[in-house]
């Protein structure tokens, strides 16, 4: 059991999680940790009264969001609500889960799941202590910002949730995080995945040199450039950035197409290369970047992103590998995982499920995240493995 879950209070509210149908296999790994740990835990109060429920089997509660014939739904919880923490766990970009709608079978789409959580809260009817969506993929957070005569839909839908009685909101890597300036008086935690990136990382290749000289990450644009600074900080090398120039008189598939990437930083010749992203969707920008790269004589570039979507499919991804252009390609088991993507050896998936458990236990007990957000400790003691065994870590 990880020291980080050696709590000895006893919470004031008891615990239960509704794992969406959405994200059901993510809630039940979650689910198997917090069952271990509090069992193992050593509790001096495991003799009281108000020990009663803190050690149970499971913490997933029975709900659900069953459809009419004409597409129309509601929230139904099974069990009491009342006076407990609940969580709430969501992958709103799971097409995978279908529904009837006179008589045709449709994709969940991204709309379909918020409002399944907005049921959820509904038919909770105010009776928790506190509940908190862990949203990973924050609903519509790539329309955060308003350039045009156009909805703010990732600022509406962070209050409607508040105003539904939310008290915190954690999601992964936002898009842009300054969209809970919507919501100034409301919790809400971004999480960056990069200690499990790293792990992930070093775990499928075991000859990386973690140096400035053999290694850089690149930021595919200035808004990834955050995140690709954090992960140069941390492993002592050096970081490059593409810019992306655009053609703003033209409108594709909802966006203005890239005319090229431009390029700043210093020399990769013979360096591998890390490419960190929030998100990849078609694929189409990660792969340019790559291809940028190795014409600039990278040796061999990982992309990295939390967010695996493949909009286009995997075919693309499979030529890039063959023909050399990507070695791996690592996202995160926060959103839903096509089946025939553990089957490429290229793929790398990084779990997520321990650091959502460790959240959710601590928070349970009132106590600090503060440690668990700030992995540069935990990322050392892991190079220092790897260096130390050749290449190779737990």
């Amino acid at each position: 059991m990880p020291k980080d879950t050696h709590l000895q209070t006893i919470p004031v509210g008891r615990l239960e999680i509704v794992a969406h149908k959405s994200h059901k296999e993510l809630g039940e790994k979650v689910d198997k940790y917090l069952v271990q740990w509090r069992k193992e835990r050593q509790n001096e109060n495991k003799s009281t009264v108000a020990f009663h429920g803190y050690e149970r089997d499971t913490y997933l509660l029975d709900a659900d969001c069953p459809r009419f014939g004409s597409g129309e739904a509601k929230g139904v919880i099974h069990e009491s609500v009342r006076g407990c923490d609940l969580y709430i766990l969501v992958d709103v970009t799971n097409y995978s889960i279908k529904y009837k709608l006179c008589g045709m079978e449709n994709s969940m789409s991204p709309d379909d799941h918020f409002s399944d959580v907005k049921r959820i809260i509904a038919a909770a009817a105010g009776k928790p202590r506190k509940i908190t969506v862990i949203m990973p993929f924050l609903y519509e957070s790539r329309q955060h910002r308003r350039t045009s005569r156009e909805s703010l839909d990732a600022a509406n839908a962070l209050q409607e949730l508040t105003a539904m009685g939310v008290d915190n909101i954690i999601t992964f890597d936002a898009h842009d995080p300054r969209v809970q300036n919507a919501i100034p008086s409301s919790g809400f935690e971004n999480i960056m995945p990069t200690y499990q990136f790293i792990k992930a990382l070093l775990r499928s290749t075991n000859d990386l040199k973690l140096d400035k000289d053999h290694l850089m990450v690149i930021s595919p644009d200035e808004g990834a450039m955050g995140r690709a600074i954090y992960f140069a900080n941390v492993l002592g090398i050096n970081v490059g950035m593409f810019y992306k120039r655009r053609d703003y008189t033209t409108i594709v598939n909802g966006k203005n197409p890239i005319i090229a990437h431009e390029y700043l930083g210093d020399d990769l010749t013979g360096k591998d290369v890390l490419i960190v992203d929030d998100m990849i969707s078609s694929g189409e920008s990660m792969i340019d970047v790559a291809k940028e790269l190795k014409r600039r004589n990278a040796k061999r570039v990982y992309a990295i992103s939390t967010f695996g979507l493949f909009t286009n499919g995997l075919g693309v991804f499979d030529k890039c590998v063959e023909e050399g252009i990507i070695e791996k390609v690592i996202t995160t088991n926060l959103v839903y995982q096509k089946p025939e993507l553990f089957e490429r050896d290229w793929y790398v998936s990084a779990d997520l499920s321990k650091y959502i458990a460790l959240i959710i236990d601590n928070l349970n007990h009132d106590a600090s995240i503060s440690n668990l957000l700030s992995p540069t400790e935990r990322i050392q003691r892991r190079i220092e493995q790897y260096n130390k065994n050749g290449g190779y870590i737990d």
